[in-house]
C-alpha cells in the first residue's frame, strides 16, 4: 500500500456535507492550506463513495448525518474501495453523543465541526495519515 509523507505530499480532500455552508467553510479553510486541495465536494454518503472512486481524494472529511446512507456507513464503503484513502466523521453533536464507533471500518478519525480549522486539520492528517 502506498505510505503518504504527512508534511511534503499533496493532501487532495473530499468534502460531503448535506448543508452548503458547512461544504463553503470547509473547502475557504482547505484552500488556504498550503499543500491542501479540494478534491471536491458531495450531498450524500452515496455520492462520497462515487466521488472517492473518481477523484482518488487522501482524505474525506464528512458529516456524520447524512441523507441516505450515513457517514458511518459510507465510510466503511470508501474504506473497502479505496483503503489508503482516510474518512474523518464530522458532526455538531459531540462524539459522547453520536451512535458511531470511533473505531468502526473506515473511520480514522472524528472532527467536531466547530473545531474546523488549519491547525487541527494538519495536526489530525498527521496523526492519520502515518497510522497502518
Amino acid at each position: 500500500m502506498e505510505q503518504r509523507a504527512a508534511s511534503t505530499a499533496r493532501v487532495r480532500v473530499l468534502v460531503v456535507d448535506d448543508h452548503r455552508p458547512f461544504r463553503f467553510a470547509a473547502a475557504a479553510v482547505i484552500r488556504r492550506m498550503p499543500g491542501w486541495e479540494i478534491a471536491g465536494v458531495a450531498e450524500t454518503g452515496e455520492a462520497a463513495v462515487d466521488a472517492v472512486a473518481e477523484m482518488h481524494p487522501d482524505l474525506v472529511l464528512m458529516d456524520v448525518n447524512l441523507p441516505g446512507i450515513d457517514g458511518a456507513e459510507a465510510a466503511a464503503r470508501v474504506s473497502a474501495a479505496a483503503p489508503g484513502t482516510r474518512t474523518v466523521l464530522c458532526s455538531t453533536y459531540r462524539l459522547e453523543d453520536l451512535r458511531i464507533d470511533p473505531g468502526g471500518p473506515g473511520i480514522a478519525g472524528y472532527l467536531h465541526k466547530e473545531e474546523l480549522g488549519a491547525p487541527v486539520l494538519l495536526d489530525l492528517w498527521n496523526r492519520i495519515s502515518t497510522a497502518a
